[in-house]
């Protein structure tokens, strides 16, 4: 088993195939190479981790992308990548810039972080960060799943059509402001009705706004932790190296409450 691990999560490298703009915001690229030969397959909603190494001090930096396909036959992954403004973090500058044949390397698979599919009906929360995970998430749901999906994107043409069960649904929030996030999900949330007390609650966004969805979720709403996948993935002011030692002290602090 360690060694069958090891195999999967080893490092690659891969190539841009292809890249297109999905929506206004969000570029998707298509890599492929050899090294994807033993990438295992049914890896859609687990992660990749790029590695690059910063110009300035030589470290390596490690980016967290979620995996939104992957086509064994013709060795083909999927990554989407969140593009909005002119201070990009590190990876989303490097994909604005990447041209076809560019190599990087890359790690894993990482492990999905899907809805809890024991629960009665299923809630999920998120920017456009998380926007693959939660499409993956909504695509996995059984077609007689209800619920909802509240997503915050910088702009009306960031919408995405999105396959989904009948009774469940998606509303979109317009906000460029991550300041105001909270606010702005909490705006649309509140009034949506609650079917019973058995959710499957997914959130994944900013670090300041996960806190206060976290907060409505647990104290407002009552809800067990054991039925909850709450994370940041990203925080205003601060870059990827000390947003993962916050979310870590952050994440233990909570679980041990």
């Amino acid at each position: 088993m360690n060694g069958s691990n090891k195999i999967l999560k080893k490092t690659r490298k891969i190539k841009v195939l292809n890249k297109k703009k999905i929506t206004q915001n969000m570029l998707r690229i298509t890599f492929s190479h050899e090294d994807l030969s033993d990438f295992p397959d049914n890896e859609r909603g687990g992660y990749v981790k790029f590695l690059f190494i910063d110009n300035n001090t030589k470290s390596e930096l490690v980016r967290p992308y979620t995996i939104r396909d992957f086509r064994k036959k013709q060795l083909e992954l999927d990554v989407d990548f969140a593009i909005h403004n002119e201070k990009e973090g590190y990876a989303a500058k490097w994909a604005s810039e990447a041209k076809i044949g560019d190599e990087i390397f890359i790690s894993g698979p990482g492990p999905k972080n899907l809805v809890n599919f024991n629960c009665n009906w299923f809630f999920l929360v998120g920017d456009m960060s998380s926007l693959p995970a939660i499409s993956i998430n909504i695509e996995a749901l059984p077609e007689n799943s209800k619920g909802y999906a509240v997503i915050e994107i910088l702009s009306e043409n960031d919408k995405q059509i999105l396959s989904k069960p009948k009774s469940f649904d998606i509303h979109w929030v317009v906000n460029s402001d991550a300041e105001n996030s909270h606010k702005k999900l909490l705006e649309k949330i509140k009034p949506l009705k609650w079917y019973d007390d058995n959710p499957s609650i997914w959130v994944a966004c900013e670090f300041n706004t996960m806190k206060a969805l976290r907060n409505f979720f647990q104290n407002e709403k009552n809800i067990n932790k054991k039925n909850m996948y709450i994370s940041s993935y990203w925080k205003i002011g601060i870059d990827q190296e000390k947003h993962k030692v916050l979310k870590k002290n952050d994440s233990i602090s909570w679980l041990n409450e």
